[in-house]
This record gives structure tokens, C-alpha cells and sequence, in this order.
């Protein structure tokens, strides 16, 4: 694997366990917590919808689902 997708498997990892922490946050809340642009996080975002691991009930609010996750 390289570089830049190892990094970006660590930041949307960083992610999904930023939003478990702190329940609903915003696409903004993130990219501020991150230092990151809106877009990435709406990548990011959308790796973690593609796996089922978060959901938006709301638009631009972000939660975890109930989906069983092991973290490494």
C-alpha cells in the first residue's frame, strides 16, 4: 500500500472515531477538527456511508450506525 493511501485510511479511521466520540457532528466540525477541506471529509464521509458504518439523518449532520465495527 502506498503512502498517501495509508494516509488516508488513517484519517477516515480518525474520522469514524471522531464522530463515535462526540455522536453527531457536522461535515464542518470534522474538516475543522482534521484541518482538512469540506470536500475530503465528504470523501472520507462516503467511504464510511459505502461501508455502512455512518449514516446522516440530517443533512451535513453525521452519526455512527449500529453496525458492528472491530478497530485495530
Amino acid at each position: 500500500m502506498n503512502q498517501t493511501t495509508s494516509r488516508m485510511l488513517t484519517r477516515v479511521k480518525a474520522v469514524y472515531l471522531y464522530i463515535r466520540e462526540k455522536g453527531t457532528v457536522s461535515t464542518s466540525d470534522i474538516a475543522d477538527e482534521f484541518g482538512t477541506t469540506d470536500r475530503t471529509v465528504q470523501r472520507d464521509l462516503h467511504i464510511l456511508t459505502h461501508n455502512g458504518l455512518v449514516e446522516s439523518p440530517v443533512r451535513g449532520k453525521w452519526t455512527i450506525t449500529d453496525k458492528p465495527v472491530h478497530i485495530s
